[in-house]
């Protein structure tokens, strides 16, 4: 079997039937459109694998030795450097910030461009389901996360969006800065 089929297949017996919080949607649903996204700025399987399994050990419960185990060190660095600490020992909506931060800090260390392209699928992804939401719900829709002020968000996105810039010339990068102006109300 190859190694993306075996991250997808992975992915879906990890995922179940969780549901995301914001839409509701499967969450395998995510996954798989990050992988969509990320195939479309490169055909590197083991970045297409990070992609698809990007949320196994954060949302999922996979442990990242298992990742490491069944698809090596590189797709277990890319899948770590997306894993978000959960600071447990904290409520979530006070821990929102330390934890967008402690991820801006990880991705702008990274050392493989492969990471860029994880995080792209990921967040053009999340971007898309805001918008979606956004469309439905309005601002309401910001009740539904743990973070509910929307300028945090537009901070984080557009954070990630500056780090992303050596994408800026792909058409996900472009969707993604556009969603960001959507979604945010930027002028």
């Amino acid at each position: 079997m190859g190694l993306l089929t075996d991250a997808m297949e992975f992915a879906v017996a990890a995922h179940g039937e969780t549901r995301r919080k914001g839409d509701g949607a499967p969450a395998i649903l995510h996954a798989m459109e990050a992988a969509a996204v990320a195939a479309s700025l490169t055909v590197d399987e083991e970045v297409l694998a990070a992609a698809v399994l990007h949320d196994t050990v954060e949302d999922a419960g996979a442990e990242l030795e298992d990742i490491r185990a069944r698809f090596g060190p590189r797709v277990a660095g890319l899948v770590g450097l997306e894993t978000e600490d959960k600071m447990r020992h904290l409520p979530p909506d006070q821990s929102w910030r330390a934890r967008k931060e402690a991820a801006i800090a990880s991705l702008k260390e990274a050392a493989d461009e492969g990471a860029a392209i994880v995080t792209l699928g990921d967040k053009l992804s999340n971007l898309r389901a805001l918008y979606r939401m956004r469309e439905q719900k309005g601002g309401a829709m910001w009740e539904a996360f743990h973070q509910r002020d929307p300028e945090q968000h537009h901070w984080y996105y557009r954070s990630i969006a500056q780090i992303l810039s050596p994408l800026e010339d792909s058409a996900a990068w472009r969707e993604y800065d556009w969603l960001i102006c959507q979604v945010f109300e930027e002028n």
